[in-house]
């Protein structure tokens, strides 16, 4: 598939009635979230002022006008301890996979992260059976950090995740504890 051109760009609260349809499909369709009742755009509102205040990135993809994708970096876990570690999350409309935008987002999204002082990034992502979130990931600096088997369940089966890492600050060596 060839590359569209795409604006990525901070999301909007105009944006998010597409934001929750994009994911409306994964709650319903997939094991990509472990969510399963699909999110109203209130809660769309609340998470985008969330995260805003933080000065955290909530960003979109937009293609020919339309939000094709969003990515947003959220607390990795909510003690004080882990204030600069944040956990990346990104979905593409189901009709825009394979063109390069979640590329574009992951990339903006862990500079944006970096910008707002984070110094570890997490992705948690569910086994689908396809290896194109976890090969994304692997192309920007993530490796491999864990392997929890079952911990999710939905659609009548139990779903592994996978956990990878990535640091955004330069000069720290995450294998020094």
């Amino acid at each position: 598939m060839t590359a569209v051109p795409a604006t990525v760009r901070t999301a909007t609260a105009s944006d998010l009635k597409a934001v929750a349809d994009i994911y409306t499909h994964y709650v319903r369709h997939s094991v990509a979230t472990f969510e399963e009742i699909p999110p109203t755009v209130a809660h769309w509102k609340q998470r985008l002022d969330d995260l805003s205040g933080r000065k955290l990135p909530f960003l979109v993809a937009e293609s020919d006008g339309a939000v094709t994708g969003f990515a947003h970096a959220s607390p990795w876990r909510p003690k004080p301890a882990y204030r600069n570690t944040v956990e990346d999350t990104i979905y593409l409309a189901p009709d825009a996979t394979g063109l390069g935008l979640g590329t574009a987002l992951l990339e903006a999204v862990i500079t944006e992260s970096a910008r707002a002082g984070m110094r570890q990034m997490i992705a948690v992502i569910a086994d689908t059976g396809s290896e194109a979130s976890r090969a994304l990931h692997r192309r920007f600096g993530f490796t491999d950090a864990g392997h929890l088997v079952g911990v999710g369940h939905k659609h009548g089966r139990w779903i592994d995740t996978f956990l990878m890492q990535r640091t955004l600050t330069a000069g720290h060596d995450p294998q020094v504890r």
